[in-house]
């Protein structure tokens, strides 16, 4: 009973954390795509009539089914993306304390989750995975990982260079053949970042997962939108930081079932 109630009460600590967080991801995703900064301006404000947001209407979730989507003031929808962010982050971080506890590993994996979901949801808006996330993530992955989880020096140097030298490669091979881009230097940046937290044995995983799901992501968008074209562009961000979560939540789960 004792371990039961203290169960209950790791996953309610997670979801209050992963809310509250969630908020600030949404916070720092919608400024940076309007060209703010998180102290400018102090508080947030309706992009379209410039109301400034209550204390009571920027509770997680709720506020969001309080108001039906729509600011109080002039009525406009708010972006749906608001409670799907905060929800990602709820979620993400409930799951993280079912594995890890309240550990070093749970902060760890927290932080960098964190980061990788601000830079999905700005990719997804505008094709950029910033320099101010990817760079500082990618510096500070190699030491968390080797200090905090079992990977070690080896296992997140390892990982960090395989992760982002295949990728650089993967980019510079696609520029050859095609003459265009095709992997952006972000996907490069936060796949060094990915690699120093997966480790070297987890990288296949995380890039089969991210291909799959973007290639079923690809191929519902033409199914939805019929002048959507083979080929088309799709960030590539955000289902390397799906493979990467699920990597980290169930690779020894996978890799027992695939090895037998």
């Amino acid at each position: 009973m004792q371990i039961l109630l203290l169960d209950y009460y790791e996953i309610f600590i997670a979801t209050l954390l992963g809310a509250i967080l969630g908020s600030f991801y949404a916070c720092a995703v919608f400024r940076y795509i309007y060209g703010q900064t998180l102290t400018n301006p102090r508080r947030s404000k309706c992009p379209q009539c410039g109301h400034q947001i209550r204390w009571y209407e920027n509770v997680p979730i709720l506020s969001y089914l309080f108001l039906n989507g729509r600011c109080s003031a002039c009525h406009q929808p708010i972006s749906l993306m608001y409670p799907i962010i905060e929800l990602t982050s709820i979620v993400w971080a409930v799951l993280l304390m079912l594995k890890f506890g309240l550990s070093t590993q749970w902060l760890v994996y927290m932080l960098f989750g964190g980061l990788m979901i601000i830079a999905s949801f700005i990719d997804l808006k505008t094709f950029i995975l910033p320099d101010i996330i990817t760079i500082p993530g990618s510096i500070a992955a190699i030491p968390c990982a080797a200090l905090f989880t079992p990977l070690g020096w080896k296992g997140a140097l390892l990982g960090a260079c395989i992760g982002g030298g295949l990728f650089w490669s993967l980019r510079l091979l696609y520029k050859g053949l095609k003459g265009i881009e095709g992997l952006g230097l972000g996907d490069v940046k936060i796949m060094f970042m990915i690699g120093a937290l997966a480790g070297p044995q987890n990288i296949s995983l995380v890039i089969t997962v991210a291909a799959f799901s973007g290639l079923a992501v690809g191929l519902i968008l033409m199914v939805v939108d019929k002048n959507r074209k083979l080929g088309s562009m799709i960030p590539f961000g955000p289902f390397l930081a799906l493979g990467s979560m699920l990597t980290t939540l169930y690779a020894p789960h996978f890799w027992a079932w695939y090895l037998g």
